[in-house]
């Protein structure tokens, strides 16, 4: 292997600055590849496949560190089209999950709408993946509250107009 001593303190300096560990796994894996370890071990000691240390190679070899440099992080393609998502967005604002044929369920849930999601169109999705949906959709997720579905008007009255003004006195 030819003596590559100046790349290897390059790379070390910036694998001690790197911001990210997905940047540092990048310039370690040049790294270990220019002090003579194999594709194969490399890929053992970081964890990655040997085609991911290749394209890590591939890229250093064509650009330099630039190559190394990650421009932005890819997602998963989406496995719903524009309209199913829009779809999904009219029936999570204007239905309740019962209306949709979930059994007495009156709140939309993570899991119910992943559910809902592999029931109408197929992917399944984590609770992770459908709180991504829904923010892209420009839906926020919140926790239901509790509600006294049978609650007493009476207590109810006297507690706001007898009990809580007290307490509030006391205070």
């Amino acid at each position: 292997m030819p003596n590559h001593k100046d790349e290897i303190e390059k790379l070390s300096t910036a694998m001690k600055e790197a911001k990210s560990k997905r940047a540092y796994e990048r310039y370690q894996a040049i790294y270990l590849h220019l002090q003579g370890y194999k594709k194969g071990e490399i890929a053992t000691i970081i964890g990655r496949s040997k085609k991911t240390i290749y394209n890590y190679i591939h890229a250093y070899a064509q650009r330099g560190l630039d190559g190394l440099e990650m421009k932005y992080s890819p997602s998963a393609p989406r496995r719903l089209s524009p309209d199913e998502e829009k779809e999904l967005a009219w029936i999570i604002e204007h239905q309740l999950p019962v209306d949709v044929g979930f059994e007495a369920k009156y709140n939309w849930t993570l899991a119910i709408i992943a559910e809902l999601i592999q029931q109408k169109w197929g992917p399944a999705y984590t609770p992770r993946g459908t709180s991504n949906i829904l923010h892209r959709l420009g839906l926020s997720y919140t926790k239901p509250t509790y509600t006294l579905a049978n609650a007493d008007e009476e207590k109810q009255k006297e507690f706001v107009e007898i009990t809580f003004p007290e307490v509030k006195k006391n205070c």
